[in-house]
């Protein structure tokens, strides 16, 4: 069975998941290392956090607070890797969380967006 080596809840606030941040920068341990070849699974928080539920309206896409958005998963290190190296990864499935089968999307303009 292949191994979800960063996992998330959405009733936990994103800020108590050590595996997740929202930035890449080299300060940032690695969450997890696996060899190459390796299948795994990650689960991610949408950049919102969770923030907008599946009960809002338009209102809090619109409304919501990029300051605290960019959620990512990880960092994954690989055994071997060096410094420079190039990385194939292929994604081999992606989808909704099965208790979140539903979406949404928002357009901002770039003066908001660049503001987080």
């Amino acid at each position: 069975m292949t191994e979800t080596l960063i996992k998330v809840d959405l009733n936990q606030p994103v800020t108590e998941n050590e595996n997740i941040h929202n930035r890449w920068h080299p300060d940032i341990p690695m969450a997890a290392w696996v060899k190459p070849g390796d299948d795994f699974i990650l689960e991610t928080y949408d950049w919102t956090a969770g923030a907008i539920k599946n009960n809002d309206d338009a209102s809090d896409v619109r409304d919501i607070d990029l300051s605290t958005v960019h959620y990512l998963s990880g960092p994954i290190g690989v055994h071997g890797a060096e410094p420079g190296d190039l990385l194939v990864v292929d994604l081999l499935d992606i989808g909704a969380r099965a208790d979140s089968m539903w979406g949404f999307n928002g357009f901002f303009r770039a003066t908001t967006a660049a503001a987080f």
